[in-house]
């Protein structure tokens, strides 16, 4: 198949054009080429801003694809104009959504692709929704022919997936304190994005796909401790880890609160029923346990990567000193 990437060297989407690359695909992406990650052998590049209408429609003329995946929209103005350009231009688009769309926090677990969306705290996720529904407005009316795909949390060898990244490793390799969030046994899935790129690459040109909703993750779940205590596992260090009320943090940073409250504070459990029944191969292989030690042994064999962010360093301090002054005198327990 003849597949464009809009984006294609992200977290995510660098995984996907990798694996469609290896099985044979002709793969284009247009790409910024900002990115550290590299393009695939072989795939084709178109260098542009896809933000730009006048310059995505320039240079995709003439050109026909059997998929175009789009990685970098993020609001229901960039899904209308991409609907605009790309009409019958493709077999297929695809618009990379969340599953933080889903109702926050959910009604009943597990979380199904019927599970209404409805977030009322993150923008981001709000977006999102209101893309789909540009869509499936699109699909009803004309037949657009669309396929939408929720991530949840997924990560590669250059991404430590808690709030905070290297900062967060270089607090427990110092010996010092770590947030946890609420009580840290709310579940989360967390996923690498090789495995990610199994289920959504066989959607690719995938008949069963049009029209359909789909979430890609892995079946392991995990509590937020013990996804700090692998990372801490990893380091060769003990974590020493302090439970913070979400709410506590979000009133002293709001895009960490956004992030807590709108998505990850809640436990959050998906059933992949359906993209295993539409991609029958699509199976995750890689757990946490072993991605973390990928994530760390990337971040060590460069010195330059260890960035450690004061802003959000200063943050951390100010919500623990608020935290030791509610505790009586002689019983903190950190």
């Amino acid at each position: 198949m003849k597949i464009l990437f809009l984006g294609g060297t992200g977290i995510i989407s660098s995984a996907c054009a990798r694996l469609a690359q290896e099985e044979g695909h002709a793969v284009t992406l247009l790409t910024r080429g900002q990115s550290l990650r590299p393009i695939p052998s072989g795939a084709h590049t178109i260098r542009g801003d896809v933000q730009n209408p006048a310059a995505l429609q320039a240079a995709l003329e003439g050109l026909y694809f059997d998929a175009v995946a789009d990685f970098v929209a993020f609001t229901p103005g960039d899904v209308a104009r991409r609907h605009e350009i790309l009409r019958g231009k493709t077999g297929q688009y695809v618009f990379i959504s969340s599953a933080s769309a889903y109702q926050t926090p959910p009604a009943t677990l597990p979380v199904r692709e019927s599970t209404i969306l409805d977030n009322p705290v993150w923008q981001y996720s709000r977006n999102k929704i209101a893309g789909e529904e540009y869509l499936v407005r699109a699909y009803r009316e004309e037949k657009f022919p669309m396929t939408i795909v929720r991530p949840s949390h997924t990560y590669d060898e250059t991404y430590l997936p808690i709030h905070g990244g290297w900062t967060i490793a270089k607090r427990m390799l110092n010996g010092q304190p770590v947030i946890v969030h609420g009580d840290g046994t709310s579940l989360w899935t967390l996923t690498h994005n090789s495995d990610f790129a199994r289920g959504f690459v066989g959607l690719l040109g995938n008949s069963h796909a049009i029209g359909e909703v789909f979430h890609i993750t892995s079946d392991e779940w995990l509590s937020w401790n013990q996804i700090h205590q692998l990372t801490a596992q990893a380091l060769g260090v003990e974590a020493k880890l302090v439970h913070i009320p979400s709410e506590l943090i979000a009133a002293y940073d709001q895009t960490w609160g956004d992030s807590l409250l709108g998505d990850k504070a809640h436990s959050f459990i998906l059933d992949n029923s359906k993209i295993k029944q539409v991609v029958p191969g699509f199976k995750c292989v890689v757990p946490f346990s072993v991605g973390i030690r990928r994530v760390i042994a990337w971040y060590r064999a460069d010195p330059t990567r260890q960035a450690v962010d004061p802003i959000f360093e200063g943050i951390c301090e100010n919500i623990l000193d608020a935290y030791r002054k509610a505790w009586p005198e002689g019983t903190l327990p950190f």
